[in-house]
């Protein structure tokens, strides 16, 4: 029996304004300088290095904020020449944070993002429709963390990271005129970070930050299989309902950054980071089905799909000037590479090598802070040439996100 084509990215979300599928708006005011990390004036800083708690100014701090980010992608089949463009809806990538100083050398703190995730839609009959039709991904990272001063220069931090997600996955099973499914509402996994924070003046300091894999297993999953005809649900083992189960994991990937802040004047700095991420481990999805035949003979129920991800950098350099002790200037740019070639491009996890402007404004009132800003990408277009999916062709993208973000510290 042919078997069924489902050969696309469980849990992976669409993320044309970042690298594969991570999502990188974590702090309305690091958004603003780049996503920069060597911030520690309140407890945002806990996501990109809990060390940096250490150095937070007052006793306590808490964050919270909001993004709205909009992308669209273009697919054009060069031979015939038709051209398909998504509708995705407007992602809403959120955080929170706080750390507390129990006592003078130790930080506690708890941080809440979502680092994986967003949603890409397709019109129901275009040619891709049995790789994705609709892909809806939702990924929340809770992470405690500790961290502790070393030195009046140096502090050491480490975190403990939950993932929980949920996907919810539509395709076409074009062979049978039909389309299935696919839903998970727990998928979880586990990891971990730690890193160190250098303050050694005013002027400098430093981050050096790892964050962990994460595995995010999906176990006893549903796929819905819908057919116009009867007979189809016999053939493939499955009940008139035309549910079955799966498992599948996707692995969530690590990140080493390193990241510096330089105070030119007292009123002027000066931001960089170096990203690098460990795509290679997405080599391939492997989904173990309960019935449907979607594998090969020696293996029917088993799909292994390659993927041929590559590890892939990030450079960043943001900048913020004062014009006041209440506001405050903020702009940057990075450059985001793709971490697959071309020929390995997935219309599910669309994803180019990105130039990225950010800029906003700062405002502050005694304990009370307000942040916002804004980005916008240059995605470089691709040609398309995916032997492995029968996918060519030319596709291209735009993106904009803006944030907001709220702050209080207490001395």
């Amino acid at each position: 029996m042919k078997k069924i084509l489902v050969s696309t990215a469980l849990l992976a979300g669409v993320l044309s304004y970042a690298g594969g599928f991570r999502v990188s708006l974590q702090g309305v005011r690091q958004l603003a300088m780049a996503h920069t990390s060597a911030h520690t004036e309140d407890a945002s800083v806990a996501f990109f290095n809990p060390a940096g708690m250490s150095f937070i100014p007052s006793k306590l701090s808490i964050v919270a904020g909001g993004f709205g980010a909009s992308n669209k992608v273009t697919f054009q089949n060069l031979n015939t020449l038709q051209s398909t463009e998504t509708d995705n809806p407007i992602g809403t990538p959120i955080y929170a944070a706080i750390a507390y100083k129990p006592i003078e050398n130790l930080s506690v703190g708890f941080s809440f993002s979502t680092p994986f995730g967003s949603t890409i839609e397709y019109p129901y009959d275009w040619e891709g429709r049995e790789m994705v039709q609709m892909l809806e991904l939702k990924s929340f990272y809770f992470q405690p963390m500790v961290s502790v001063k070393m030195a009046p220069w140096l502090s050491f931090g480490a975190s403990y990271i939950y993932a929980s997600g949920k996907v919810n996955w539509d395709k076409a099973v074009t062979q049978f005129g039909g389309d299935v499914n696919l839903k998970s509402e727990d998928a979880s996994g586990h990891g971990f970070g730690f890193g160190f924070y250098f303050k050694p003046d005013d002027k400098f300091e430093a981050s050096v930050a790892y964050r962990s894999p994460v595995d995010m297993k999906a176990e006893n999953a549903t796929a819905t299989f819908r057919f116009p005809s009867q007979s189809v649900y016999g053939l493939l083992g499955l009940g008139t309902d035309g549910i079955d189960n799966f498992n599948a994991t996707l692995p969530l990937v690590d990140e080493y950054t390193i990241g510096m802040t330089y105070k030119v004047t007292p009123k002027w700095l000066v931001s960089a980071d170096f990203n690098y991420h460990g795509w290679e481990r997405y080599s391939k999805l492997t989904i173990d089905f309960a019935k449907a035949p979607a594998g090969n003979q020696a293996d029917p129920t088993v799909l292994v799909a390659p993927k041929n991800f590559r590890n892939s950098k990030t450079f960043r350099l943001g900048t913020q000037y004062a014009f006041s002790n209440m506001i405050y200037g903020r702009l940057g740019g990075y450059y985001d590479e793709s971490p697959y070639t071309d020929e390995n491009f997935i219309p599910e996890t669309p994803s180019f090598n990105t130039f990225v402007l950010t800029g906003g404004l700062g405002f502050k009132l005694k304990k009370f802070g307000v942040d916002v800003a804004g980005g916008y990408t240059f995605p470089q277009s691709r040609s398309v040439n995916n032997s492995y999916l029968g996918f060519n062709g030319q596709a291209k993208a735009q993106a904009f996100y803006f944030g907001l973000g709220l702050s209080y510290n207490a001395l």
